[in-house]
């Protein structure tokens, strides 16, 4: 209606190009003026304003320039006239172009009102509808996001369900614990093999969730039982060794650990800082086709060997002391104890001497260090390994380590090196001998001579150093009474304290065990397993002395040495009884004394003419006393050398008959 109304008022005037001429270029002035402003302004600006006589003016001139666009605009299609005039309508023109009447003036900006309006109207609720459409969206997604949620969550539901099933019927069809006529039948044969490994699978599979997995008629003790004989006669090992291990161990460790005993652990040699470094000895080993790699980052000089096409113990830089054998638990006692130069420093059981090597090359051959070690037969290998690595800084010496004290003398040193000997359960893959060989009175004596070592390492050491004045102490066994209950020891007779090893990876050690409550600050000890570190089973305990004084007397570790040192082989107890049987020579002098005063008892009815004669023999029989007392104090010092030709005798006694054993 309006596109016909328009087009016969433009065939009616003057200059009909005038109204549709001007719409391309007003439209394009008015829409970069109305770009930057708003709906909400273009709305007002409709309604207030007017467009000036000037731009009419301005407009016509314009179209009078151009009059041919008419007819490019009537050859334009219906569409394209609708948008241009509907265009017309938003630019806001008043009825200002001369060919409408005032009241078509009005009547246009009632119905350019209503047409903006409306299309604010229509903008506002396209824009909420975008608003709510997104919002629609997200909610769409929460609900999608939480149906997958709550899909997955069934799912794992339904799959534990099922696995529960099947471990319930597994366990009621496959396993059953034997009777005790299949038992009686297996112990007249030889052993299944077969037949104990599966068992032994599926009673740890069952105990690892008794609750689901249990065996019909059967107990968690009856299970624990079984398991037991079953690995003791599958692996060999002796009942005393399991139940230990058992006592240490939940079962699923400790099949990992049985598991990893029967494997022997990686080759590791440490390089001589003395002599090479590491990167050297290591492209050297090389190139003679040796596979090594760095052991691990806690070590800068050790390494790790895979395989070798020489044997690794007898290469040329070996013999020439660049590297020594050595297992990557030897390392750790050193690390803890971080000797500094110009130190003295007391290894109480040294051979073969890897550690007092290791000891030498950290101290770089500066300072003082005893090398000692009981038994001959191992003085050799120590002292052929001192020579080859280049050690000069080493005293070697054969003394009972419970003796040091007495022969270097208390507070003499500055650190001290305990590894003492022990029942090593940590390096069965070693030696498996201590399957069957260990028991529980061995445990104790090893426990009662490891506690003897300690306290005589403790007052050897100065608390006064300036730069030492600590004990390390380890030994190559997982029993809790030869590790945590000696350090506990040591704490409650000598005036110690335990620190911090240095050492940053391990398992720290045991505040509480079965019955047993030691002090809490036992957990600063490290623990190291086969199964868990991939190295032999060790212990490592770092003690830093506080004072010189003795907590405890020396009548309590007497007493304690009487009940168990019988059974502990040293020449500790000859001495003892040589110096027993010394003192009760020493005290038989007395017994003529009282003889004269039986005498005097005796012959009191005599006559008074007697007395004076009686009286000189107990003069002279008193000045006799007097010379024998004195003879005897004399030969005081004879009795001690007696005492020390006796030992030196036995002590060739038993050097002899170990060589004859050899």
């Amino acid at each position: 209606m309006v596109l016909t109304r328009s087009k016969k008022r433009v065939t009616k005037s003057q200059t009909p190009p005038s109204n549709k001429a001007e719409k391309p270029q007003a439209l394009a002035l008015k829409r970069k003026a109305e770009k930057p402003q708003p709906l909400a302004s273009k709305k007002g600006a409709a309604k207030s304003q007017k467009t000036p006589p000037l731009k009419k003016q301005k407009k016509e001139e314009v179209v009078e320039e151009d009059p041919l666009e008419i007819d490019e605009e009537e050859v334009s299609d219906d569409a394209a006239s609708t948008d241009v005039e509907s265009e017309e309508s938003d630019d806001g023109e008043d009825g200002s172009n001369g060919f409408f009447s005032d009241d078509d003036g009005e009547e246009n900006d009632i119905l350019r009102d209503d047409f903006l309006e409306g299309s604010g109207d229509e903008e506002e609720h396209s824009g909420s509808g975008s608003g709510s459409d997104s919002d629609s969206d997200e909610d769409d997604i929460e609900k999608e996001s939480k149906l997958i949620d709550e899909a997955e969550a069934k799912e794992e539901a339904d799959a534990e369900a099922e696995l529960l099933d099947f471990n319930k019927e597994a366990g009621d069809d496959a396993f059953r614990l034997p009777t005790e006529e299949e038992l009686e039948e297996e112990a007249r044969g030889p052993p299944d093999l077969p037949l104990l490994q599966t068992r032994i699978k599926e009673i740890v599979r069952a105990l690892s969730n008794f609750s689901v997995l249990r065996p019909n008629g059967a107990s968690r003790k009856d299970c624990l039982e079984q398991l037991k004989s079953d690995i003791a006669s599958y692996y060999g090992y002796n009942s005393f060794l399991i139940g230990a291990l058992f006592e240490l161990f939940p079962p699923v460790e400790l099949m990992e650990l049985i598991e990893a005993f029967e494997k022997q652990r990686p080759t590791t040699i440490r390089t001589n800082t003395l002599k090479t470094r590491r990167r050297d000895l290591a492209d050297v080993l090389l190139n003679r086709g040796v596979n090594l790699d760095p052991l691990s980052k806690w070590s800068k000089v050790g390494l790790v060997v895979y395989d070798s096409q020489v044997p690794i113990g007898a290469t040329p830089e070996y013999l020439s002391g660049f590297y020594m054998l050595q297992g990557a638990s030897s390392f750790l006692p050193v690390m803890a104890l971080a000797p500094k130069e110009n130190e003295r420093i007391v290894d109480v059981a040294a051979a073969p001497g890897g550690k007092t090597t290791y000891v030498a090359a950290l101290m770089k051959n500066t300072g003082m260090i005893f090398a000692n070690e009981m038994k001959v037969p191992r003085l050799k290998s120590l002292t052929a390994n001192l020579h080859r690595m280049g050690v000069t800084n080493t005293i070697v010496c054969n003394y009972d380590g419970r003796e040091l004290p007495k022969v270097l003398g208390e507070k003499s040193v500055d650190r001290v090196l305990l590894d003492a000997p022990c029942s090593g359960t940590g390096v069965i893959s070693k030696d498996e001998s201590v399957k069957v060989s260990k028991s529980l009175e061995e445990i104790k004596k090893f426990a009662h001579l490891q506690k003897q070592l300690l306290l005589a390492a403790i007052d050897m050491v100065d608390a006064t150093s300036k730069t030492g004045g600590y004990i390390v102490y380890s030994t190559c066994s997982l029993m809790v009474a030869e590790n945590e209950a000696v350090i506990d020891y040591a704490l409650k007779k000598r005036s110690v304290q335990l620190v911090k090893t240095g050492l940053d990876f391990g398992q720290d050690g045991f505040v509480r065990f079965r019955e047993h409550r030691f002090h809490p600050s036992l957990n600063k000890t490290k623990r190291f397993y086969p199964h868990v570190h991939n190295m032999d089973g060790f212990f490592v305990a770092k003690l830093k002395k506080m004072s010189n004084m003795k907590q405890a007397s020396e009548g309590d570790d007497e007493a304690l040495g009487t009940v168990d040192e019988a059974d502990v082989p040293s020449d500790g107890d000859d001495d003892d009884d040589d110096e027993a049987e010394a003192m009760d020579e020493m005290e038989k002098p007395s017994v003529p004394k009282k003889q004269p005063k039986k005498a005097k008892e005796s012959k009191e009815g005599l006559a008074k003419s007697k007395e004076n004669k009686k009286g000189k023999k107990d003069k002279k029989s008193k000045s006799k006393s007097a010379l024998k007392i004195k003879k005897q104090r004399k030969s005081k010092t004879e009795v001690r050398m007696e005492i020390a030709q006796a030992r030196e005798e036995k002590r060739r006694a038993i050097r002899e008959k170990s060589k004859e054993k050899q």
